[in-house]
């Protein structure tokens, strides 16, 4: 796991009280029974060549929020987020909710977490 300055850590921390986490065993029922909702992996380009959860979509977080409206145009869609531990995911979360979006997730524990798991 990377280290992770103080800094990022603290927008981080500010961003994850405005924003909603799921868990991974949440998530993976979701997907079991079948729920429609907007699976989107925010890394980089080279973390999702180098794998990803099957279902998911790829909007890195450097084209996200400039996308995101033609992709999906609904505010109310379900969306959930994950990244590498579930630290940028909350970040691109709370853009989201700014941007309108009433019902976005962040992963928690994000890729590494679902691999592990």
């Amino acid at each position: 796991m990377a280290d992770h300055s103080p800094g990022f850590l603290k927008i981080v921390e500010d961003a994850k009280k405005r924003i909603r986490e799921i868990s991974i065993s949440e998530v993976r029922k979701k997907l079991a029974r079948g729920d429609r909702f907007h699976f989107i992996d925010v890394r980089e380009d080279h973390e999702w060549e180098a794998g990803c959860i099957e279902g998911a979509v790829h909007l890195g977080r450097g084209i996200l929020e400039r996308d995101i409206e033609v992709k999906i145009p609904d505010h109310s869609a379900e969306i959930i987020l994950y990244c590498g531990g579930g630290f940028r995911s909350a970040l691109a979360a709370d853009n989201l909710v700014k941007m309108g979006y009433k019902n976005v997730f962040s992963m928690d524990g994000g890729y590494r977490g679902w691999k592990s798991g």
